[in-house]
């Protein structure tokens, strides 16, 4: 609360506060300084309307205060309103445009290690509001790779890194007693039951790599990219329409059922734009689900092998399924060369943030994987007695991982392959192709 640094970093593992600490800041600054200008904001606006929006209209803003809330229009940013003339904006960085163009005397950045380091550089530049007797960027973040920019930056001294841990929350840790809150302990029961990096960084706060990753290709920064620009036409900013489509189907209850919407450009590079991925639901919802987002140009529905689960699928959707190519090995490779740079410096396999079409809120609760993006860094070889690095992964909180390698098989035809390995079923049937 009363470190001044031009940018500082709450870092630490899940849970700890860090996210309500810096709103309770940011919500003091424009109580005592009239006239001053703050921004939240997160890597897509709609991300933000999530977690940090809900803590600060729920637990930070109290109705004395006498704050209003006003939508935003064509110029101005959504914004909550203060008596004393003070505004909190808030937006993303996947729309730039509305919040680069004001001065700030404060930057809070929810969850700042989704940036690029030159969008949190870019912020930098806008702390020249002059209404605060200093200009601060506040940023909270779970921790990543010890490679990642903060971590970097913190260490040359450009940044400040403060460290926050469960014992910090007192809804969490009772330090009178000395003990854990009943939410406390099965809060931390929950992370306790990971496993592996997500275990290092979520329950301890250790800014560790992954050992043993299977795609070690893999940079968020490159491969988890923005949407396209929205329109009337597009709100959701997916790929064009004219760009072939698919789904990959990974089926699952107790663990979460995936289906990824893929999109083909013209250079043959596979974007993923839209997900579902949860847990608790049967079959025939889901289709409901997919009906609902849309079949439009989708030219195959390639899916798991559970017999009985495709047969449901299919007859919901009103379209056939095709049965996946499941060959680990080869099917890995594939992955792993489109995440490779092409000729052109970009990759041939990209994710598109603020796909999920709804968080799974015990998936999230629990510490686990809630999408694709969240499941490569800890999708890892199995390196048990008698197996080698390359073998075969680890057969753990891999649904998304499954559902991007059936669709990455079926595109690039592996099936089809003269060269597959000997044995290695092809379960693509050619009649049933041509229905599409």
């Amino acid at each position: 609360m009363t470190d001044r640094s031009e940018e500082l970093i709450l870092d630490g593992p899940a849970g700890t506060g860090k996210t309500r600490g810096l709103l309770e800041k940011a919500h003091l600054v424009l109580l005592n300084h009239p006239g001053a200008k703050a921004l939240m904001i997160r890597k897509t606006q709609q991300a933000l309307k999530g977690a940090a929006l809900q803590t600060y209209q729920r637990q930070v803003l109290h109705p004395a205060d006498d704050v209003s809330f006003y939508g935003g229009n064509a110029v101005e940013p959504p914004q909550f309103r203060y008596p004393n003339g003070s505004r909190l904006y808030m937006g993303g960085m996947d729309d730039p445009a509305k919040v680069m163009s004001s001065e700030y005397d404060l930057v809070y950045v929810n969850e700042a290690s989704e940036l690029a380091l030159g969008e949190w550089e870019q912020l930098t530049t806008r702390l020249r509001n002059g209404m605060v007797p200093y200009q601060q960027q506040l940023g909270d973040c779970n921790p990543d790779a010890p490679t990642h920019w903060a971590r970097q930056r913190a260490a040359a001294g450009r940044l400040k890194m403060l460290p926050s841990r469960h014992e910090d929350n007192p809804a969490l840790w009772d330090a009178p007693r000395g003990e854990w809150t009943p939410a406390g302990r099965a809060y931390i029961a929950k992370l306790d039951a990971l496993t592996g990096v997500r275990k290092e960084r979520l329950r301890f706060g250790r800014w560790v790599a992954a050992e043993g990753m299977v795609y070690e290709g893999w940079d968020r920064a490159r491969h988890l990219v923005p949407r396209f620009e929205a329109t009337a036409e597009n709100p959701r900013g997916d790929p064009p329409r004219q760009w072939p489509r698919y789904l990959a189907v990974d089926f699952g209850y107790t663990n979460p059922f995936v289906c990824q919407w893929w999109a083909e450009d013209p250079d043959g590079r596979l974007w993923r734009y839209r997900e579902i991925y949860m847990t608790g639901r049967l079959v025939e919802d889901h289709a409901e689900t997919i009906k609902t987002v849309g079949l439009d140009g989708v030219r195959a529905v390639v899916c798991d092998h559970d017999a009985e689960d495709r047969a449901t699928l299919a007859r919901k959707l009103g379209c056939p399924t095709l049965a996946a190519y499941k060959a680990v090995a080869p099917g890995i490779q594939a992955t792993a060369a489109r995440l490779k740079p092409a000729g052109d410096g970009r990759s041939r396999l990209m994710l598109m943030a603020d796909s999920l079409v709804e968080k799974d809120p015990e998936l999230a609760d629990a510490g686990k994987p809630t999408c694709t993006e969240d499941e490569v860094e800890s999708y890892v070889w199995d390196t048990r007695a008698g197996l080698r690095k390359g073998d075969q992964p680890v057969k753990r909180d891999d649904h998304g991982m499954d559902a991007t390698r059936y669709i990455v098989a079926f595109v690039d035809d592996l099936a089809l392959d003269p060269e597959r390995p000997e044995g290695t079923e092809v379960f693509y049937d050619p009649v049933e192709i041509s229905r599409y």
